[in-house]
């Protein structure tokens, strides 16, 4: 039996941000409003993953994270997370094959930044991840261009939904996934380390 996890019903739409969230910032709460408006989700949960496999160094404890990220969103649509820690799942593939198998008949909708598509390819069965759940992507300040030019973009150009289409992203069938641009706040977890606002 899977572990417990928040509640969501059959037919609901629901946005998915996962990250280490090491910190959390204002960054993360606007692309999550953002992704609520623009795909018409009726929630969204924040997914404070254990530890990137991409990221060399492990980030701070993850109760500490958990715990500032609930600070910094006060949303009512908003549930933050630690459901991959409970089901054990390390890489992004294997968390959305379990929620898929929990949660039969959720529209589940992955959430990015545009700097995440330029580097998607990297990503442990990414290709996986486009067939599975269709794919927001959000601005990211200085981002656009790589990420139009990125090797997800190009292999699954045909897919791309266009951005006056995009409160529809959560019923599309997959692989389908759009890039929206607009206002944009230039905050990263790794500068906010680096200004010593935040010690692992």
């Amino acid at each position: 039996m899977l572990p417990s996890g928040p509640v969501a019903l059959p037919g609901q739409r629901i946005g998915l941000l996962g990250g280490s969230f090491d910190p959390p910032h204002a960054g993360h709460v606007h692309v999550t409003r953002w992704a609520l408006r623009a795909f018409r989700l009726d929630r969204v949960w924040w997914l404070v993953s254990p530890g990137n496999p991409l990221k060399p160094t492990a980030p701070a404890e993850m109760g500490r994270r958990i715990a500032a990220a609930r600070e910094i969103v006060t949303h009512p649509r908003v549930a933050v997370t630690a459901i991959e820690a409970r089901l054990g799942t390390r890489y992004t593939a294997e968390t959305l094959a379990a929620l898929g198998m929990r949660y039969r008949g959720v529209h589940f909708v992955w959430l990015m930044g545009a700097d995440n598509l330029a580097g998607f390819h990297r990503w442990d069965r990414w290709d996986e991840i486009m067939a599975r759940v269709p794919v927001g992507v959000l601005a990211r300040p200085g981002e656009q261009l790589r990420a139009g030019l990125s090797p997800a973009a190009r292999r699954y150009g045909r897919w791309r939904l266009p951005a006056a289409q995009a409160g529809g992203l959560a019923l599309a069938d997959p692989p389908c996934w759009t890039l929206l641009t607009g206002r944009m706040l230039d905050l990263s977890s790794s500068e906010l380390r680096a200004l010593g606002s935040w010690r692992r």
